[in-house]
């Protein structure tokens, strides 16, 4: 008897990852090579380093980029100021960020105009929370834990509300809020939750999966907090679990003793580098694989008006030059 995958479906891509890939093809082929992307496009490597070999240069500062030149802002987010600092050198924008974190940031604006203080769960080194706290930063407080919550010192008599960053554990976040709503009992909650939807689905997908499996490999890159949640989701519920960017970080000893394997990937983990695992594991292992779906996903994101804004301006340009 061979090893059984189950292949978790939905896995990889979300609609918001396809949106700000697809950007930076458009803008490479409208304006060819150098084009500048202001941190990394979606947080996987492999992505990373193909659009690099196309040309694009990735910047961690808005002084990277040359004047008028165009700058892609990855799904993460930015803040005003790095905005503010692109109009300044006269740069084309175009705003790959995710519409499901463009909500937390209007709901960041919107409580801090009135006057809330706002508790912003997630990872204060993530891009997406550097960006959320940039619009309203004397009123957001980070908190990663419920030791964060007890240190909180927010006066009874303000008006509170919390936020949280769309890719955490939903295990993570509930504990969280449970620990806020006891320390603040009239604490605002968003009108939906801001986990994203693909975030959600995959984890629902290992919550469902993992206890039919010895154990789940997860494709993803070490940055890639959706992806680091789903390894601790297995892992919370005493299955082994790992992380691995590709088919060449797959340890053989892991595999000793497995008779069933759940596959995932990511939200940022390209398809191919799945399909490469499989094709080890059906070569090496004899593994068959059942495709294992639990949630229906149909999400679609269209690409933003920035990007059929230079498009439109673009062909325009090329019109009066006669090409």
């Amino acid at each position: 008897m061979g090893m059984k995958i189950l292949l978790a479906n939905p896995r990889g891509f979300c609609a918001g990852v396809n949106m700000a890939i697809e950007c930076v093809d458009r803008v490479l082929k409208l304006k060819g090579p150098p084009i500048y992307v202001y941190h990394e496009i979606v947080h996987n490597k492999h992505v990373v380093d193909r659009f690099v070999k196309q040309g694009v240069v990735f910047v961690n500062s808005i002084d990277e980029v040359p004047n008028g030149a165009t700058l892609v802002y990855s799904a993460h987010g930015v803040s005003p100021e790095i905005r503010r600092k692109s109009q300044d050198r006269n740069l084309q924008q175009v705003d790959a960020t995710c519409p499901l974190v463009t909500k937390v940031h209007s709901e960041a604006i919107r409580f801090a105009k009135r006057k809330y203080t706002i508790v912003l769960i997630g990872h204060e080194d993530h891009d997406e929370v550097i960006g959320t706290l940039g619009e309203a930063p004397d009123a957001i407080r980070i908190v990663e834990s419920p030791e964060d919550v007890a240190k909180l010192e927010i006066p009874k008599d303000h008006k509170i509300a919390y936020l949280t960053q769309t890719t955490l554990s939903i295990d993570d976040a509930q504990r969280i809020i449970d620990a806020l709503k006891q320390k603040y009992p009239g604490i605002h909650s968003p009108k939906k939750e801001d986990i994203c939807y693909a975030t959600t689905n995959r984890q629902q997908a290992v919550m469902a999966l993992s206890s039919r499996s010895d154990l789940v490999l997860v494709v993803g890159s070490k940055n890639s907090s959706n992806s680091l949640r789903l390894v601790e989701m297995a892992q919370n519920r005493g299955v082994r679990g790992y992380l691995v960017d590709d088919v060449s970080e797959i340890h053989h000893d892991w595999l000793k003793g497995v008779n069933t394997l759940l596959l995932t990937a990511g939200a940022s983990a390209p398809e191919d580098l799945v399909q490469a695992i499989i094709k080890l594991l059906k070569e090496k292992y004899n593994a068959t694989v059942e495709d294992a779906h639990v949630t229906e996903e149909a999400m679609h994101f269209e690409l933003p008006y920035s990007l059929r804004r230079l498009e439109e301006t673009h062909a325009v340009g090329q019109v009066a030059t006669g090409k």
